[in-house]
């Protein structure tokens, strides 16, 4: 009978994803004003260890109730920086070492699973509504979307930045070694 794993099986089975996870990971979060946006993405973050969030002026604040409500802690776990502009934010990734990949329907983008990731890159979002600017887009190194398939024409930020940076991590697992199984048992 198959069984949900316990504490420590979770443990063992998340200690294996991180022993193959070498490449580094960080977001621009541009003037996303939803807070719910933003706790959801500082939790996805955290669950993928992202090593450094820049925050736009004009993002919800990670120290806002509502960010915190849905970030449930998660935020202690990721560092983040404020930023004047999204040029500035872009520029503090590069100079950390980051390539800056902007995530818009755009007509310069290519799929986000085409696109090969390097082993520092920086997912730039933008807007809940408006998306990246101009400015933005031009700062970046690239532009990538997510391919979606039904009638809906785009998704929620956090959902968008949650699928990228699965997506990220999962290009760097399927060139490493084979990936860890389950713990057996409880």
């Amino acid at each position: 009978m198959t069984r949900q794993l316990d504490s420590t099986g979770l443990k063992r089975l998340h200690r294996g994803w991180r022993r193959r996870t070498e490449g580094r990971v960080a977001l621009v979060l541009d003037r996303l004003q939803s807070p719910f946006n933003v706790g959801s993405i500082l939790r996805t973050a955290a669950a993928y260890t992202v090593d450094h969030l820049w925050l736009v002026e004009g993002t919800a604040s990670p120290s806002d109730p509502k960010v915190a409500k849905v970030a449930l802690g998660s935020d202690r776990f990721v560092r983040w920086t404020w930023c004047a502009t999204v040029e500035e934010a872009i520029r503090a990734a590069r100079a950390d070492g980051y390539r800056a990949v902007g995530l818009e329907l755009a007509d310069d983008a290519v799929p986000l699973p085409e696109l090969p990731v390097t082993e520092a890159t920086c997912l730039v979002v933008g807007h809940e509504d408006r998306g990246l600017t101009p400015a933005a887009m031009a700062a970046c190194d690239d532009l990538a979307f997510i391919p979606q398939l039904g009638r809906i024409g785009s998704l929620n930020v956090s959902m968008a930045t949650a699928i990228a940076l699965y997506e990220v991590r999962r290009q760097e697992w399927a060139a490493a070694e084979p990936a860890p199984a389950a713990p057996a048992g409880n």
